[in-house]
């Protein structure tokens, strides 16, 4: 049984009379609590992958499975529900609210995510996820006096509080340097690793391959090469 199943799924824009076909008929099934690493030429068609797995655009045909529901049948409600509680997202930019300090910005997303847990319950998690990442130190901090390598390393702790199954990560370490982006990748490894999170990651740097578990490669929105590692 897999836990996300991508089927021949395909995306068309349509500009006027001209059809663009950017995905063409892609079939994925991601190995659970691994890091699935997205490649290929810029247009290659992996960004848009990763969003319409993540609920965040429509595929034109094919379907999405995850924990054997059809994502792609789903309401909007109940797609919205799986996003905020199963569902975990880094970008390229950290996206951190500027006047919330950093266990503020955590604190937020459990609040959206909904999660069951008690206040005390919520600041002990908080707390956790912040010495996990090695951020307890900067908890009253504001993003503005944060570098760019622990503003990621918060938006990292900030999709993994509310305890997802599935990590979407596009570029998030294209606006780093290689030091800071090894940081956040072995970071990235090692909570999907001890809390079994599988990760769907977009990248364009070869050097983050080498934390991937499972590679594929795009171009002109089909897959070239699926290799596990």
């Amino acid at each position: 049984m897999s836990l996300f199943t991508i089927k021949n799924v395909q995306k068309t824009f349509t500009h006027g009379e001209v059809k663009e076909e950017i995905l063409k008929g892609i079939d994925v099934t991601l190995p659970e609590g691994k890091i699935t690493a997205l490649t290929g030429a810029s247009g290659s068609g992996k960004s848009t992958l990763l969003t319409i797995a993540a609920g965040l655009q429509t595929a034109s045909d094919g379907q999405i499975s995850f924990e054997q529901q059809q994502l792609t049948s789903m309401r909007r409600e109940e797609l919205r529900q799986i996003r905020a509680k199963q569902f975990g997202f880094i970008f390229q930019f950290a996206h951190l609210v500027p006047f919330l300090t950093v266990q503020e910005q955590l604190s937020l997303m459990l609040e959206t995510a909904e999660t069951p847990l008690s206040k005390q319950t919520q600041k002990k998690e908080i707390r956790e996820i912040l010495e996990l990442v090695d951020m307890w130190k900067r908890k009253d901090a504001y993003p503005a006096s944060l570098s760019g390598g622990e503003k990621q390393r918060i938006a990292v702790a900030r999709a993994i509080i509310h305890s997802p199954k599935m990590l979407f990560a596009d570029e998030p370490t294209a606006s780093l340097d290689s030091k800071r982006s090894k940081e956040v990748m072995t970071l990235i490894q090692r909570l999907a690793k001890e809390r079994n999170i599988t990760v769907l990651m977009v990248t364009h740097d070869m050097d983050m391959l080498t934390f991937a578990d499972h590679i594929i490669e795009m171009q002109d929105g089909k897959i070239v090469q699926d290799k596990t590692i």
